[in-house]
């Protein structure tokens, strides 16, 4: 049985949700998305945006998300999108069947990405209840804060807010209050990546590509000959992080026990391990300018590959000698 037909047979039945005038015992709080937000093009927006990067994160497991409200709330996709973001395993039920065991699934899960994301408690805003109630508010805070974890280039769109209402009973009466949550960030130009030089490369200059890659690869096995081994697709044989992170050891003197990394990775998740581990230690280095996806380069995106390794290029060849590249553009 494959992965979307069981786990459209471990769905409970829809919640519809309360209407706002539901009677509410002394003391008692309901808070409800407003009408007018739950119809806001930019919170659909939202929500298809997410939709389609779990879906294409979790394609491989044949997992499709149709409703963040319905399908995120027993912690079955948020565990699986949380191994493979994080490229971890979460020691958590794979199969819940019943109300109390899909909670505490949802709790371990929950745990490990905490943890992950780094997030103090008082700033954290969902929980176990929230996202087992399936409050679609709650969802949406944690998936934007996965999103930007994991894939900070993700394009969500920004500023993003949503009214909320919250109604109390109270010896006088029902009483009710307005308050605006702001779900995603207001962008600025600069906070876009902005246009590097491979960009215009790949669209200006399409020709001069190979001339860049043959250059790159010239640099790499002239770094990896001491090892033994030898690069002649520069597009594939750095999707699995092996000869990338041990290029990268090479060159910045790092030494990496085997117990850190996958020497022969044999899934998508160990491989992610690998190239998410690799950019990292670029990234301390101050070697990455430009945001790049480790899912990217697991996927063999050309442009992304040499982004990578262009980094190393310019650090390690071009600060020796200034005609080292045969595409000047790139200085």
């Amino acid at each position: 049985m494959e992965a979307e037909t069981l786990y459209n047979l471990l769905q409970l039945p829809k919640e519809a949700t309360p209407p706002a005038d539901e009677e509410l015992l002394q003391g008692q709080k309901k808070k409800y998305l407003s009408p007018t937000s739950r119809a806001d093009p930019k919170l659909a927006e939202l929500q298809k945006v997410l939709m389609e990067w779990i879906n294409t994160q979790l394609h491989s497991e044949h997992i499709v998300v149709r409703s963040l409200e319905e399908d995120m709330f027993d912690g079955l996709i948020l565990h699986h999108l949380f191994q493979k973001l994080a490229a971890l395993k979460v020691e958590a039920e794979e199969i819940a069947l019943t109300a109390a065991s899909q909670r505490r699934k949802l709790e371990v899960v929950l745990e490990a990405a905490n943890q992950s994301l780094q997030v103090e408690e008082l700033q954290v805003k969902w929980s176990v209840e929230t996202i087992f109630n399936k409050d679609l508010l709650a969802t949406l805070h944690l998936l934007v804060a996965l999103a930007k974890r994991f894939q900070p280039d993700l394009p969500l769109p920004s500023n993003v807010q949503v009214e909320m209402v919250t109604t109390e009973s109270t010896r006088s009466g029902l009483k009710s209050k307005k308050l605006v949550e702001q779900l995603t960030d207001c962008s600025t130009d600069k906070d876009q990546p902005s246009k590097d030089v491979f960009d215009e490369l790949f669209k200006l200059a399409p020709e001069k590509v190979s001339a860049v890659k043959e250059a790159i690869v010239n640099f790499v096995n002239q770094k990896l000959d001491r090892l033994g081994l030898s690069v002649q697709n520069l597009d594939t044989q750095f999707s699995d992080g092996v000869i990338l992170l041990l290029l990268i050891g090479q060159l910045e003197g790092f030494f990496l026990h085997l117990k850190e990394f996958y020497l022969t990775p044999s899934s998508p998740a160990e491989m992610l391990h690998n190239v998410t581990l690799a950019l990292e230690l670029l990234k301390d280095e101050g070697l990455l300018s430009y945001p790049i996806s480790p899912e990217d380069i697991v996927n063999k995106d050309a442009k992304s590959t040499l982004r990578v390794l262009y980094s190393l290029f310019y650090k390690h060849k071009l600060k020796e000698s200034t005609d080292g590249m045969p595409c000047g553009s790139l200085n």
